[in-house]
């Protein structure tokens, strides 16, 4: 509107973007940060029109069928990477292809982020090096994948919106392009051949120790901040992206002949586990939802840390295993949930589009 106003403002004045005015300006006349109603009218009939495409396409699915699915192929970051563990242990991806007896292709990096080219990190991006690996090794024939056998997972985001990203406001990118970036995920794989697809959302990141408000100086950043800044600015980041992304998947589900797309709630289920710990947590030591096994107090600025770890079964009475990443207990419960979908069973925290 800003960059075009011809295109959407009708008054009789001429056309303004920069100073107040009624329907000839893009803003109200009795403020300088509200729009006028001509503008919520066209985001009203925009809206609309997306309400009503995901209303016509459904939002429920029938999913895969039970004992389809043999092969797991997975992407994202150190939530799902199986050699540089986030937990420091072993990552869900190992525990859901055992619970689920298919065969695990893991492609997930620690560090990485959707596209370097909207959210840059020194690390492995799923656009750029995991597709990529994947696709010279089902071109040449190492990897062969039936279709209607193998399910794609994605768990990315929590990289893109973290630090030295979006809350520290350290690039140009928004929110709306990572969950798109997520999204172009499945259609570039559906243009390969794939067709089963679990999305998993991003987790509330303002529980883990770096985005709490009592969050303290650690290994992952020891430069003084607003801690209640930072832990509202991930709570709506978080809740944003995991809405646009539902809306994206559901509007692009029906568009897609043969495929079946599920949403798979990582957001509710680390909730839960918070909220009810002793459903989930089952170590020797007291249940912790707030603390971590293996806490590291940096002196602000940088500097030596300061650890306090936690050893044995002991490790598994904690949600969190550093201030950033799930515990090996909280991936046993999600590779759990998420053996049920991918056997076509029921969770509680997967919902199939289509």
């Amino acid at each position: 509107m800003f960059d075009h106003p011809a295109s959407y403002l009708n008054g009789t004045a001429p056309l303004n973007v920069t100073v107040t005015g009624y329907f000839s300006g893009l803003w109200a006349w009795s403020t300088k940060t509200k729009p006028p109603a001509q503008i919520f009218k066209i985001s009203a009939m925009l809206l609309a029109t997306l309400v009503c495409a995901i209303a016509v396409s459904g939002v429920h699915g029938v999913g895969v069928r039970p004992g389809q699915i043999k092969h797991l192929v997975t992407f994202g970051d150190s939530y799902t990477d199986v050699v540089a563990t986030g937990d420091q242990g072993t990552a869900w991806p190992v525990y859901a292809a055992g619970y689920s007896k298919t065969a695990l292709h893991p492609f997930a990096r620690s560090g990485a982020t959707c596209s370097n080219n909207i959210t840059f990190r020194p690390f492995p991006p799923v656009f750029e090096s995991q597709l990529p690996l994947y696709f010279t090794e089902t071109g040449n024939g190492s990897l062969r994948l039936p279709p209607d056998e193998t399910i794609y997972t994605l768990w990315i985001g929590t990289n893109d919106v973290g630090v030295d990203s979006l809350v520290t406001g350290s690039n140009n990118a928004s929110i709306v392009d990572v969950a798109g970036c997520m999204v172009n995920w499945v259609r570039t794989l559906y243009a390969s051949g794939a067709r089963n697809f679990i999305m998993q959302n991003m987790i509330p990141l303002e529980l883990t120790i770096l985005y709490s408000a009592n969050s303290y100086p650690n290994r992952f950043w020891a430069i003084e901040r607003n801690t209640t800044d930072w832990s509202v600015l991930m709570t709506e980041m978080v809740l944003a992206g995991n809405m646009l992304t539902k809306l994206m998947l559901q509007a692009l589900a029906p568009t897609l002949p043969g495929s079946h797309i599920a949403i798979f709630d990582s957001h509710s289920l680390i909730q839960d586990m918070f909220d009810h710990p002793a459903l989930y947590l089952n170590g020797t030591a007291p249940l912790n939802v707030t603390g971590c096994w293996d806490s590291c107090v940096a002196p602000f600025g940088g500097g030596n840390l300061v650890c306090t770890v936690q050893n044995g079964t002991d490790r598994d009475s904690y949600l969190w295993a550093d201030e950033l990443h799930p515990s090996e207990q909280a991936d046993r419960i999600i590779a759990r949930e998420m053996a049920l979908t991918l056997e076509g069973g029921t969770s509680k925290w997967s919902t199939w589009l289509n």
